[in-house]
């Protein structure tokens, strides 16, 4: 019993431990040779067992034996059911760089690659630049006149952003740019986002795909030196086409095309390029576009470029002016007032020039986008989602902290404290994750999986905070006008959802989808090996690749059941005492992660293509594995304060639970409910361990948002702030100042009504008070003022019968 014992225990530390697979081999057949000598049990025990070890041990250890018994045959079997990877998957897959996505689908994930990153900062001129153009440019901005008065930002701010470089702020100094750092090209969005959703998205698009960015990465010297000092200068406002009527995320569909060709072209004839024809819409900036950059498929029929007819989707630059060229009419989005609308090109002709790196780039257009397509994801939307977010935070924190119901600010009843913790908790969460994916931009990554998370997570996190909001605001945030500072936020949620790719397609498709094939350790390895043209090199990766996959998936096996049954509570982790627990399950629930993606992947095969719930779930599971990194790097770069620790807690139980559901809900719609029943067993032996963050930590985060205090201004910081009591926001803090001033004479009055010197403690009461000389002269004021601030704050606007003409309640 103790020899048997003794070999199962070196199977399962080699399994956990990740030895390679001649270590644990040898140290099994150490202890065989000891068993040998010291064991007093029959000579025929020993020999079966050096059999059993022959049998099994030896051929997996023997390459050309492994090949010939096992892999030859699986192999042969793979290269018929394995389906091949499109040219669009395929650049997908090259794109960008595999990031902290595949230490996480590790199993063991290497906490010293974020630990090791800066934390985000900005720069004194980064800084200056926020403090001073981007305050005066918020300070201009006038949201309501813009959504309703307008449909547009005024002429001055127009010009004032061209004037300042808010176009400029990713390309280099050496073109005109102001070439800002991504995590300061995030913080001017959130703070403009802050102010107007419709400014932001203004600045948004020229900073991101639009076509700056394509330029800097793949523009030929010429086509830099001519078009980024214009983009920077604002003097070309560009906007980019990607999406059609008939083609939204399907790009294989694109029934946009351009044809090599001769032609006329700026007054010369017989000119080689391109005729165009294309159809666009929702293509933001549009309408005031001067550059446009169109994506198309390209073909040859004539050989001019090359012996193939059908060159692959391409990009090009096109000038307004251009014959052919159509600007249609504006869409208007979310009832926001942001340029947008379509664009449409018959018969336009244009030089091979044209094309976005010239001719070297004909037919790459798709893994140009996908390279570049990261700084919408990661930095532009996120910026705006976030900025939600600190906004809810922190005005409707203070709204719950001055409307009163039953004499009671409704921020101290329950149900409105749990929309106030679910905003703070989600606020902290958001600001995190694009903060983190900010900072590893800077560092010169280009993380597309991480991208892909950020804006989906950020957004649908959005989405909850303002709907929050909402239900706490009520009328205050239903009824429109110049005094709401929420409406436009939530009539902006489906953009953000929408936009950069819808995020139903990006959970349920990209992050998994895109993320599992490079991020997997084996699994792009194995792929690529039963696609190798030369069949005895692939065979050989192919062998090299399936047996370390197996081997990571039995370690994978013991890791969960461990950490499952000891609450993962012996994994040599960072941390302190506060934040080891977290570092801990997230190392479990990479393991389990791990786990539940090989097995999808083993009994769903190409099917999980389709399978898109399951896929979705997995999404969830990593995604959210993302976040509670991002916060526990956000808590530990903010200096590890213990009055924010009620949110790193919040924040990290909520991801923990939703990854645990969403584990859960792949192992019950499993094919198999008995794989689905062992995988459970495995990875949940001792049932669930993750429960919803309970009501009294919920009760330490919505506290939080009730008073100024050092972690709400951490957790609001960057935004636009206004001290005008007839700000849309201004009215409302100065409200709770005056509310917090004059407190203390509240709780005289209830002390005095307590002992019956009053009738009541109600507005009334005042004057009584101070009749009696309960309060002075100067306290009888101080309570009216504070009572008018209120009434400011939480009035709602009126207009006339004809129009959106202000009417003075």
């Amino acid at each position: 019993m103790m020899w048997s014992g003794l070999f199962i225990l070196i199977i399962l530390v080699s399994a956990y431990f990740r030895l390679p697979l001649l270590v644990w081999s040898l140290l099994l057949a150490a202890s065989l040779v000891a068993f040998s000598v010291l064991a007093d049990v029959d000579t025929s025990w020993k020999y079966i067992m050096w059999i059993l070890f022959a049998a099994v041990v030896i051929p997996v250890n023997l390459k050309p034996l492994r090949l010939n018994l096992f892999s030859r045959a699986i192999y042969r079997a793979m290269k018929k059911i394995m389906p091949t990877i499109s040219q669009t998957e395929q650049e997908a897959l090259d794109a960008g760089d595999v990031w902290w996505e595949a230490e996480l689908f590790s199993g063991k994930p290497d906490f010293s690659q974020i630990q090791k990153l800066p934390a985000a900062t900005l720069t004194a001129e980064e800084q200056a630049f926020l403090d001073g153009p981007v305050e005066e440019f918020c300070n201009m901005l006038d949201d309501w006149r813009i959504t309703h008065v307008d449909y547009d930002l005024s002429a001055e701010a127009w010009q004032f952003a061209r004037d300042n470089g808010f176009f400029s702020l990713i390309i280099p100094k050496e073109y005109g740019g102001l070439d800002y750092s991504a995590y300061c090209h995030s913080q001017v969005v959130m703070k403009i986002g802050s102010r107007s959703g419709s400014a932001a998205v203004t600045v948004m698009v020229p900073n991101s795909l639009g076509p700056g960015k394509l330029l800097m990465t793949y523009g030929t010297k010429e086509q830099k030196e001519y078009y980024l000092p214009r983009l920077a200068k604002g003097i070309d406002i560009p906007c980019f086409g990607l999406t059609g009527p008939d083609a939204g995320s399907d790009a294989g569909a694109m029934p946009d095309t351009g044809v090599v060709c001769y032609g006329s072209y700026d007054g010369k004839d017989n000119v080689l390029g391109i005729r165009l024809n294309w159809a666009k819409r929702y293509i933001t900036l549009a309408p005031v576009a001067t550059l446009l950059g169109i994506a198309f498929k390209l073909y040859d029929p004539e050989h001019l470029l090359s012996d193939k007819e059908e060159r692959g989707i391409t990009l090009a630059l096109i000038k307004r002016d251009t014959q052919g060229v159509e600007i249609g009419k504006r869409h208007f989005p979310a009832n926001h007032a942001f340029m947008n609308g379509p664009i449409r090109g018959k018969d336009v002709f244009i030089p091979l020039d044209a094309i976005i790196g010239g001719v070297d780039y004909v037919g790459k257009g798709w893994a140009m986008l996908m390279e570049c397509l990261g700084d919408g994801r990661a930095i532009s939307l996120p910026a705006l989602g976030t900025a939600a977010g600190k906004m809810a935070s922190k005005y409707t924190g203070a709204y719950a902290r001055i409307r009163k119901q039953f004499r009671t600010p409704i921020g101290y009843f329950e149900g409105v404290e749990e929309a106030l913790t679910e905003i703070a908790g989600q606020t902290y969460a958001m600001d995190a994750s694009r903060s983190l994916v900010a900072v590893a931009l800077d560092t010169g990554l280009v993380p597309s999986v991480v991208s892909a998370i950020v804006k989906h997570q950020v957004m649908e996190r959005m989405r909850s905070v303002v709907n929050r909001a909402m239900d706490i605001h009520g009328g205050h945030g239903i009824c429109m006008g110049p005094h709401n500072h929420l409406g436009r936020a939530y009539q902006l949620i489906p953009v953000g959802i929408t936009v950069e790719g819808a995020n139903i397609l990006t959970r349920s498709m990209i992050i998994f989808g895109q993320g599992a094939m490079r991020s997997h350790p084996f699994l792009l390895k194995e792929v690529q090996a039963v696609h190798n043209k030369n069949k005895k090199q692939g065979l050989n990766d192919f062998d090299d690749a399936m047996f370390a996959h197996i081997g990571f998936s039995i370690s994978n096996i013991v890791r969960c059941f461990w950490f499952g049954i000891s609450s993962a509570k012996f994994i040599n982790s960072p941390g302190t005492d506060d934040t080891r627990y977290y570092y801990r399950q997230l190392v479990k629930m990479s393991s389990a992660f791990a786990l539940l993606s090989d097995i999808c992947i083993a009994v769903l095969g190409g099917t999980l293509k389709r399978r898109e719930k399951i896929s979705g779930r997995l999404a969830d599971a990593l995604s959210n594995m993302y976040v509670m990194t991002a916060v526990l790097k956000h808590y530990e770069d903010q200096g590890s304060q213990k009055e924010d620790l009620a949110l790193l807690q919040w924040a990290c139980e909520d991801a923990l639970f939703n990854i645990q559901t969403a584990l859960k809900g792949i192992m019950k719609n499993l094919p198999s409910p008995f794989i689905g029943g062992l995988c459970n067993f495995i990875i949940f032996p001792l049932t669930k361990p993750y429960q919803r963050p309970g009501d009294r930590l919920g009760h330490r985060v919505a506290r939080l948002t009730l008073k100024p205090n050092a972690t709400l201004e951490r957790l609001s910081d960057g935004i636009f702030n206004s001290d005008e009591k007839g700000n849309a926001t201004g009215r409302i803090m100065h409200a709770l100042n005056l509310e917090l001033e004059t407190n203390a004479l509240q709780h005289k009055l209830r002390a005095a009504q307590k002992h019956n010197l009053l009738d009541s403690r109600n507005r009334d009461a005042y004057l009584q008070a101070k009749q009696k000389n309960i309060i002075s002269e100067d306290e009888y004021n101080e309570l009216i003022k504070a009572e008018e601030a209120i009434q400011n704050a939480i009035k709602v606007d009126e207009f006339s019968f004809s129009g959106w003409n202000i009417e003075t309640p």
